[in-house]
């Protein structure tokens, strides 16, 4: 499925220790994404941030707490990302503290697909 044209993009602004039950957050959305096929989602883990708390978060080694901002970025058509915001949207709204989404149009100017590697031929070559 190669996707070009006008498509739309939700960033989902987290901390890296929010949790879905017993799963990081960032991990439950981003393998749902791959469930509802949305055609693509990256996480980008922040060095330093702040959200409506207003605390500021960094990497600093003298600093007991870990929590760092993430943001979750999923691209594809617009239909397919408000399905999925719909069925996502109960888990974040949930959360016990503040976190932000947002959501744009974007123009997807190029999305190849790669080949997936095969590992079992690969293990048999190496094997013989």
């Amino acid at each position: 499925m190669e996707i070009k044209g006008e498509a739309k993009l939700l960033r989902i602004f987290l901390s890296d220790t929010d949790k879905l039950k017993n799963t990081l957050l960032y991990e439950a959305i981003v393998f749902a994404a791959h469930r509802y096929n949305i055609a693509g989602a990256t996480v980008f883990k922040g060095v330093m941030g702040y959200g409506s708390s207003s605390v500021i978060h960094s990497v600093k080694f003298w600093e007991i707490d870990d929590k760092l901002p993430v943001v979750v970025e999923l691209i594809d058509d617009a239909e397919k990302i408000d399905r999925f915001l719909e069925k996502i949207l109960p888990w974040i709204e949930n959360l016990r503290y503040g976190c932000l989404i947002t959501s744009e149009k974007a123009n997807i100017v190029l999305h190849k697909q790669g080949r997936k590697k095969r590992f079992f031929p690969l293990i048999m070559n190496l094997l013989t």
